[in-house]
């Protein structure tokens, strides 16, 4: 009975986390690793804690009540999370489990002192740390305080801050349990924190030592600045001394106190340089046997031995793309380009990656494009860093600040590639040529004919004939996305938009002057997006008893499709579930997030267009689509006009305003087209998500998969090799195992994309783990104000809403929208919005293109923006200029 309350640190293992907790399982793999020594103890289990739970009748109740209450009613959760602790607390141990712990107590010596350390279920994970989640008591001395100790553990799983942080995780409180770890103190000189990687860079071949004297809480809690060593390659590469007052030392009968540090040791260092590098050496041989960079809590004692007393794995760091070898690599981040930093799901990534013009490269859930070839070879480098300048300046900063440390060494000429953030990987454009206006039409209904053929050959297609059939319609898919004359029109466009702005500062002294001419250009089929759910508005606005069935369908949160049945027995609901429908056959293959295929599409829920739609209608007048169009228009007609009369009045004027118009002719023909290829991308995702899901929906029928959108978490080689094992022809038996096997992997791939969504992606990453963010290099942005891309021009003060959420954007005229990036799903949102602030995206992402479009003055690449601006205040967008001001 006693060896199923208490079991020694040396028989547990990384295998044995749902009995003796993250901590345990750690130190016992910590005390099997060579020349890594970790203090004597042992683990009071789970078993002793359920025990205790069993026999305590309210915690059952008590517990149901946690589970049942809103997250955001902190003065609940901190009220009932203190009654759950004081009912542990008082609750009496059994004499059996005193019995366990004293013994094991007795094994480690007669009133040794004793560290007393919670040792959660979920805790020390390899997506969720829970640091400092639970408590742990050092210097305990003799049975009863370590008896009493181990009830405050136990209780220190239902602290606020663990409960809440459990529930951010998506953990249940109810599915996890503590263990307890007791160990034999260590009584140090030194202690401290070793990290095996930079826990601010993510660089992995960085350790950095966090050192201070005496016990480690006094670094912990922040009540001394400890030393800090940085080591890399076997060698202190900086170090900072810090004045060290005060150190946490223990108390003869037990417990610790804080002390004064003598004036001559406080700027001695903790530990020498030798010292420093022994210790990541150590750090090293446990970040090999675990697998991952390290957290990792050391002492050294008095015979100048490190101890080992915690190792638990750095969650925050970045994921480094997978390389075949140990060469220095340079990569790009796909999303910045895409406007979607979200993290994807494996389907989600491996089918951009399956149709993707470059190869691509996946980690923490994002997609990445090696440009370490480009940036070597002299011949490439200058057009790459030019072409994703100009859409993003901070990618451009990142990769010269990697340029300027040596990191990537020069090397021959590379093969050409796209500019990956730019253009989500697609080859590279050829010059703009002199293109005729006419071939827009042509290149549209291509893509039209196209993306018919692969609706009509996909209803015929099922099984491993639809993998094969898909493999084929994916060449298809790189030939229409990467077609010559489709990328001419577009940079015909984008570089004419560049060369008016250029010319038009240097000849008139006029910033970003195609802002507006570029306004309401024709063919634009993302800004024709917004345009058109204004009209559906119109026909929504004078039918009350619509929009009221619409406001209840959004209080309700309803998504799904049904509610428009609701429509059909309403004075005028057919007529405007034809609208909505209408609107849905045309765009209903937009989401936020598109370019994951996973993400549900607008079709599949129209009630997200829902608060859009009654924004809309209240925000607006009818006719306003056609108003907004005309007005953009003429304003961009009348600036055509005064720049061609100013540049006709300037030496050699007549040459300068005929090359300008032919410009500006080419940017209103061509501009609009920039946005119909990514239309095109979609319209052939949905129909793939269509036929995939109709696929997993017979793997399901099969016993195969749990849950049709289980195959989200499979990658498309995944997915394919599953259905082409014949997994509805075989034996129960095989598809059992089948979907034993497949369960697994999606429980461990639901695991990871939980962590990868809390992550935020670099825009540049090396090999060895560093994440750069890029800076802007400007001195002419007024101090405390936020510097972003200026891409729209315009100035406008406003009230910020801060949106997230598409569905929660509730914007009422006048409003600045700030988010951290806009696909085209939110253009429908721009037509009611003053400005546009986003954290991601470059001069010719889809959120700058409509915000011309549309005249708002807009800001991108404003770093933390969402997290710097409160939604409701007031702030200034500088359009023209590239910043926000923050307004009192």
């Amino acid at each position: 009975m006693n060896e199923q309350y208490v079991v020694d640190l040396r028989e547990t293992d990384g295998t044995q986390i749902a009995r003796v907790g993250g901590k345990g399982a750690h130190l016992g793999g910590l005390s099997r690793i060579e020349g890594i020594s970790v203090p004597d103890g042992f683990c009071v289990t789970t078993d002793a804690f359920r025990h205790l739970v069993a026999g305590a009748r309210p915690l059952a109740g008590l517990l149901d009540r946690l589970a049942g209450l809103d997250p955001d009613d902190r003065d609940e959760v901190r009220t009932l999370s203190a009654r759950i602790r004081r009912t542990i607390e008082d609750v009496e141990l059994p004499e059996d489990l005193v019995a366990a712990v004293t013994g094991g107590l007795a094994r480690l010596g007669a009133d040794v002192p004793c560290a007393v350390r919670s040792s959660a279920t979920a805790e020390d994970l390899p997506t969720a740390s829970f640091a400092g989640q639970q408590d742990t008591y050092l210097n305990v001395v003799g049975p009863a305080e370590v008896l009493r100790h181990l009830s405050r553990c136990w209780a220190s799983l239902f602290t606020e801050r663990a409960v809440t942080y459990r529930r951010r995780n998506g953990i249940d409180d109810r599915a996890v349990h503590m263990a307890v770890v007791v160990q034999r103190m260590v009584f140090p000189a030194a202690s401290g924190i070793l990290f095996t990687a930079d826990p601010v860079s993510g660089n992995r071949k960085v350790a950095t030592v966090d050192a201070g004297f005496g016990l480690g809480e006094a670094l912990v809690s922040g009540l001394v600045n400890p030393d800090v060593f940085t080591v890399r390659d076997g060698r202190v590469v900086s170090r900072t001394i810090a004045a060290k007052q005060r150190a946490v030392r223990p108390l003869p009968g037990g417990g610790t106190e804080l002390v004064e540090v003598g004036e001559q040791q406080r700027e001695q260092p903790a530990l020498t340089d030798a010292q420093a590098v022994e210790l990541v050496r150590l750090g090293r041989r446990i970040e090999a046997h675990f697998g991952r960079p390290q957290d990792i809590e050391w002492c050294l004692d008095a015979d100048g031995a490190f101890r080992i007393v915690q190792s638990r794995p750095i969650t925050t760091l970045f994921p480094v793309p997978a390389a075949e070898d140990e060469d220095n690599r340079v990569y790009v981040s796909v999303g910045h380009g895409q406007m979607m930093t979200d993290a994807m799901k494996p389907l989600g990534h491996s089918m951009w990656q399956e149709t993707a013009m470059v190869p691509m490269h996946e980690a923490g859930g994002r997609l990445f494009v090696d440009v370490t070839a480009r940036l070597a070879a002299p011949e490439t480098r200058a057009g790459l860093l030019d072409a994703l300048g100009k859409g993003d300046p901070l990618v451009r900063d990142a990769l010269e600040t990697v340029l300027d440390r040596g990191f990537v060494a020069s090397g021959p000429d590379a093969e050409p590639a796209g500019a990956p953030a730019a253009a989500g990987g697609h080859s590279a454009a050829p010059s703009a040529v002199e293109t005729d206006p006419a071939v827009v039409g042509e290149l549209i209904e291509r893509s039209r004919t196209s993306v018919a053929a692969l609706e009509r050959d996909l209803r015929t297609k099922s099984g491993p004939d639809l993998f094969d059939y898909l493999e084929q319609a994916f060449e298809e898919h790189r030939r229409v996305v990467g077609d010559p004359l489709s990328m001419r029109a577009i940079m015909a466009g984008m570089e004419a938009t560049w060369w008016l702005n250029d010319r038009l500062q240097e000849w008139l002294g006029e910033k970003n002057a195609a802002d507006t001419l570029t306004l309401s250009a024709p063919g634009n089929i993302t800004s024709e997006m917004g345009l058109d759910l204004l009209a559906v508005a119109d026909t929504v606005r004078p039918l009350p008893e619509v929009v009221a069935f619409l406001q209840d369908v959004h209080d309700r949160g309803v998504e799904d499709g049904g509610f428009l049945d609701g429509l059909d027995g309403l004075p005028g609901g057919p007529g405007a579930r034809k609208a909505i429908e209408d609107y849905l056959a045309r765009y209903g293959m937009r989401c936020v997030g598109e370019i994951d295929i996973t993400r549900p599409r607008w079709q599949e829920r129209p009630g997200a267009l829902v608060p859009v739609i009654l924004d809309n209608v209240r925000n607006f007048e009818p006719g306003a689509a056609a108003r907004r169009f005309e007005e953009g228009r003429r304003r961009a007609h009348a600036k055509a006009q005064d720049v061609l009369a100013r540049l006709r009045a300037l030496p050699d004027g007549e040459r300068k305003a005929e090359e300008t118009r032919r410009m500006i002719d080419t940017v209103r023909a061509f501009i609009g087209y920039r946005e119909y290829p990514k239309y095109g991308i979609v319209s052939r995702y949905a129909l793939y998500k269509q036929a995939l899901l109709g696929e997993a929906a017979r793997l399901v029928r099969a016993g195969v998969l749990a849950e049709r959108d289980d195959v989200f978490h499979l990658t498309f080689p995944e997915f394919r090799d599953v259905v082409r094992g014949d997994p509805y022809g075989s034996g129960a038996g095989d598809r059992a195992a089948t979907a034993r096997r497949l369960a697994e992997l999606i429980r461990q791939r639901k695991e990871a994309f939980r962590s990868y969504e809390a992550l935020t992606p670099p825009r540049v990453l090396t090999s060895e783990g560093e994440a750069l963010t890029g800076a802007y290099r400007r001195d002419d942005v007024p101090p405390g104000a936020l510097t972003g891309l200026p891409v729209s021009a315009g100035t406008v003060e406003g009230r910020a809403r801060v949106v997230l959420d598409i569905a929660d954007a509730d914007l009422e005229a006048g409003d600045i929208l700030v988010t951290t990036f806009t696909d085209p799903s939110w253009s429908p949102l721009f037509v009611g919005a003053a400005a546009l602030v986003t954290e991601v995206g470059g001069l010719m992402t889809h959120g700058a293109v409509i915000a011309r479009e549309y005249g708002l003055p807009a800001v991108v690449g404003v770093d933390r923006a969402t997290r710097l601006i409160r939604d409701g205040q007031r702030i200034r967008v500088h359009g023209t200029d590239g910043y926000v001001e923050i307004l009192s």
